[in-house]
């Protein structure tokens, strides 16, 4: 299976092939957009400010690709909210796989919003054999409101989208690679998808 992870200089790109690695794939490190096509699974990573991330995207013509894959892809962090329709960071417009708004935090909450926080109201095979509530690592003073695309729920201040699925595209606010064995579990089904592993 070719595992490829954008790269795109917006990503916490080492700790992902650790995590991928670890469970007994290699991942390899692209913005070819011809090997980024040909991927069985693409992840989509991004820590960072949208704004600066979403131009380094455009400048490697990423942002037109991205939204064109028909395979399995998995945005982390950033890389989820960049796959919004926009961001309040930096008034960034986003790829608009998901049609929904980042908008940030009040001042009410600690922001960053940084550390350990509950999922729940799980749906997708992304969370299949994973227990309501289960908790995973976050890092954001940015988020996704509560939408129909919304398969993961996290309160921090109000309920709000911790994941989001619309047909192959799957998004984490939170980061699986720094959540223990259950983040894991979550890489795993994510490689899961489509293929017979």
């Amino acid at each position: 299976m070719k595992i490829v992870i954008i790269n795109y200089g917006a990503g916490n790109i080492q700790s992902i092939m650790f995590a991928i690695e670890r469970l007994g794939f290699k991942a390899v490190l692209s913005n070819n957009p011809e090997e980024i096509k040909q991927a069985d699974k693409v992840i989509f990573p991004g820590v960072g400010e949208a704004s600066s991330a979403m131009k380094k995207l455009k400048e490697s013509g990423l942002d037109n690709l991205i939204p064109t894959l028909r395979q399995p892809v998995l945005g982390i962090c950033l890389g989820m909210q960049l796959m919004c329709k926009s961001s309040e960071e930096g008034n960034t417009k986003g790829l608009g796989i998901f049609d929904v708004d980042v908008i940030k935090f009040t001042s009410k909450v600690k922001v960053p919003q940084m550390g350990w926080n509950q999922i729940y109201d799980l749906k997708s095979d992304l969370f299949k054999g994973i227990p309501e509530n289960e908790f995973m690592y976050l890092v954001h003073s940015f988020y996704a409101p509560n939408c129909i695309e919304a398969i993961a729920t996290t309160d921090y201040e109000l309920e709000y989208a911790s994941a989001l699925q619309k047909d192959n595209f799957y998004g984490t606010q939170f980061h699986p690679e720094k959540s223990g064995a259950v983040g894991e579990k979550i890489l795993e089904n994510f490689l899961k998808l489509n293929s017979n592993i």
